[in-house]
C-alpha cells in the first residue's frame, strides 16, 4: 500500500494506492473518491457490542467501511470531516492511543478498542475514553489544524493543553493537572493540561475545536438564551469550511 498525503495542513487529502486484493478500513463518511474496482463492505467495528461501546462511550462512528481492490490495483482518497491535517503512521506490533474522532483509517488487521482515561476527564470536554489501536500496519490519524509531532526522550515531562492531544504511543504515560495554582487555572484561559512522561511520540493538533466553538458561538446571530447554542448543522458547516 502506498500512501500520499496532499494539501497539508489545512485541507489534507490521503491518497491510498492498493495492490490487488489489498484492503483498508476507514471511518464512515471518510471516502472522497475511488476507482471503480474498489469493493466496499460496511460492518460494525468489533461486532455489535464493541461498536456500540465505542460509539456511545468513545464518540466514534458506529460503522466502518472496508475497501478492497478487486481485479487489479486500486486507488481511494480519504479525508476527515473537519478542516485539518492527516498523518500516516506505520505500526509494528505496537499500540497507539488516539483521542475520540481522530482515527481516520487503518489496516483491517489493526485491533480497535477503548481505554478508560481515568476518573478525571482526560481530555476535559473531549471525553473520558481513548481509542486503543494495536497491531501491525498503517494507521491514518487526523486533526483540527496541523499535526505537530513531539518526541519525548524520558528525561523530563512535557505539558500540553488537553484539547490539543491527538494521539500518543504506548511508551508514554499521562496525568491531568492544573496549569498552575487556582488563580492561573481560572484566569489564564488554559484550564487543565496533560503531563506526559516516558519515551515515545506525542501527536498534537495546532487548533482546538472546543476553543474555536467557545470563541464562535457568542458571535453567531440568533443564538438562544443569551449564551445558548446554534444548530449542529450550522456548526458543522462552519467547521468544514462550507
Amino acid at each position: 500500500m502506498q500512501i500520499d498525503i496532499r494539501y497539508q495542513p489545512s485541507y489534507s487529502l490521503a491518497i491510498l494506492r492498493l495492490e490487488p486484493n489489498e484492503s483498508i478500513q476507514a471511518e464512515a463518511g471518510a471516502m472522497v473518491s475511488m476507482t471503480a474496482n474498489m469493493q466496499i463492505d460496511t460492518s460494525m467495528k468489533g461486532g455489535v457490542l464493541g461498536a456500540l461501546t465505542r460509539s456511545v462511550l468513545g464518540g466514534e462512528t458506529l460503522f466502518a467501511n472496508t475497501f478492497t481492490s478487486q481485479g487489479g490495483p486500486g486507488e481511494i482518497t480519504l479525508a476527515p470531516a473537519l478542516p485539518g491535517d492527516i498523518a500516516a503512521l506505520r505500526m509494528n506490533n505496537e499500540t497507539l492511543f488516539i483521542q475520540s474522532g481522530s482515527f481516520l483509517a487503518g489496516d483491517p488487521g489493526i485491533s480497535l478498542d477503548l481505554k478508560w482515561g481515568g476518573a478525571r476527564a482526560f481530555f476535559g470536554s473531549e471525553g473520558l475514553f481513548l481509542l486503543k489501536a494495536s497491531g501491525t500496519g498503517p494507521v491514518l490519524i487526523c486533526s483540527y489544524g496541523a499535526v505537530h509531532k513531539v518526541t519525548l526522550d524520558g528525561r523530563q515531562p512535557y505539558l500540553c493543553d488537553t484539547g490539543h492531544v491527538v494521539a500518543f504511543g504506548q511508551g508514554l504515560t499521562y496525568d491531568v493537572r492544573r496549569v498552575g495554582g487556582w488563580k492561573s487555572t481560572i484566569l489564564s484561559g488554559e484550564g487543565l493540561v496533560c503531563e506526559f512522561r516516558g519515551s515515545g511520540d506525542l501527536y498534537l493538533q495546532s487548533r482546538s475545536t472546543q476553543a474555536f466553538l467557545s470563541w464562535l458561538i457568542p458571535r453567531i446571530p440568533g443564538r438562544t438564551g443569551g449564551g445558548g447554542g446554534v444548530t449542529s448543522g450550522v456548526l458543522g458547516n462552519i467547521l468544514r469550511g462550507d
